[in-house]
Order: C-alpha cells, then structure tokens, then sequence
C-alpha cells in the first residue's frame, strides 16, 4: 500500500542520539519489585538510555514523560492493578501510543493471547535473557521513533494547509480534482491567470511539485478521501 505521506515530508531513519534531552529515547520501568526493577535499570542505561522506573503504575503516571520515543516496560503481576489492567486503560490516560513490553514471572497463553490483542509489543517470562529484553527494547523505541516522525510530518503540512488562504484552499479542491487552470478559473468565476496565481502560490505554501505530491498530503490530513 502506497503511504500518504510524500516522499518530500515521509520521515528518514529515526536518530539514534537526538541533540535535545527531552527528545531521547526513554525506557519506563514499572515493576513492584525492587530488584528487578533495579537490576533491568541498570542493564538499560548501560546501553545509553535514558531510564526512569517505578515501583507503581500511579508513580508512572504521576511523572513527567520525555517529547522523544518511548516505551514502557510492564510487570504483568503488580500489586494493586494489573499491568494488563493498566495497559487497557493506557489509551484513555493519553498513553494509547506508547510500546508496551511485558514481563512476568507466571506467564500463559492466555495472558499473553490478551497483551498482545491488547496492543502489546513484546511479552517475556522472568528469568529473560538480557539481551531478549535490550532487543525488543531496541525495536519497541525504533517504532515509536517513526511514529513520533510521521505525527511530526503530518503537524507539518496542516501548519502548510492552515497558511492557505480561503481562496487558495478552492483553489487547491480543484486541483486535487484534476481541473486545469481555466476549468478552476470557470468554476470559481474568475481570470484564468489569476486561477493561476493562486494555484502557485498555494503549491508553494503546500510545499509540492506535483499535484500527486499535494493530493497525498490532502488525503494524509483528511482534506479529501482517498480515492477507492
């Protein structure tokens, strides 16, 4: 499937060492259990991560979070509410987005058929290999990288489309449907050269060189369907 995203916005690999420190990657431990919670901290920031861990989903959610790539490390079995408990309530807390990587020491099909359905990126059982843990850390950060660059690119050009004066976005809705120059100029009433002025100028604002070019970035903001 083709993406909406143009090539001119779609985002590039994701840093490996953003210049900012709100934007690293950063790991979010959640186990009740000091240890380990500890010991897996320790593992994480020994591959340059940034780390913060919890012994409680309420500590989590009561500190800040990082602008950059993130993901949560989860003990399935936490006093009080469950990690699966609490990673269903996730989106509605504001943190649908975020990779969840399991762990627990009592694991079963069940659960793990659940945390998976549930959204879930990964799901160990105690005692890991710690390189099973520093991998699907690895690849749970990766994917919130390209989808913190794709939010990225798409703020991008509905701040373009929000440039756009009322008469340019007409215009542009006749683009998109394939009208050439005098067709719009007919349709809206109006010279055929300043159909054209306006079209430039509004390919300009939207940053596009072809029309296909801007009916992707209309379709990738909701401006118009994509066609069937």
């Amino acid at each position: 499937m083709q993406s909406l995203i143009p090539s001119s916005v779609r985002p590039g690999p994701p840093a490996m060492a953003p210049a900012d420190a709100a934007a690293r990657r950063t790991v979010y431990i959640v186990d009740d259990e000091d240890l380990i919670r500890g010991s897996l901290a320790s593992l994480l920031r020994s591959m340059g991560l940034e780390v913060r861990d919890f012994p409680t989903t309420a500590a989590f959610l009561a500190a800040p979070k990082g602008t950059g790539p993130g993901c949560l490390v989860l003990d399935v079995r936490l006093r009080g509410e469950s990690g699966l408990a609490f990673q269903q309530s996730m989106a509605g807390r504001g943190l649908g987005p975020m990779p969840v990587i399991f762990m627990t020491g009592h694991g079963d099909v069940s659960m793990t058929v659940r945390a998976m359905k549930a959204g879930a990126r990964d799901f160990l059982e105690k005692p890991f290999r710690d390189q099973d843990m520093i991998d699907a850390v690895v690849a749970a950060l990766d994917a919130d990288a390209r989808r913190l660059a794709v939010e990225r690119a798409l703020d991008d050009v509905r701040g373009c489309w929000a440039s756009l004066t009322p008469r340019e976005r007409e215009v542009l809705g006749h683009v998109a449907s394939g009208r050439m120059n005098k067709q719009i100029a007919g349709e809206m009433g109006i010279a055929e050269i300043t159909a054209k002025i306006h079209r430039g100028q509004a390919m300009r604002k939207m940053r596009s060189r072809s029309v296909a070019e801007l009916v992707r970035k209309m379709q990738a903001i909701g401006v118009i369907r994509e066609a069937a």
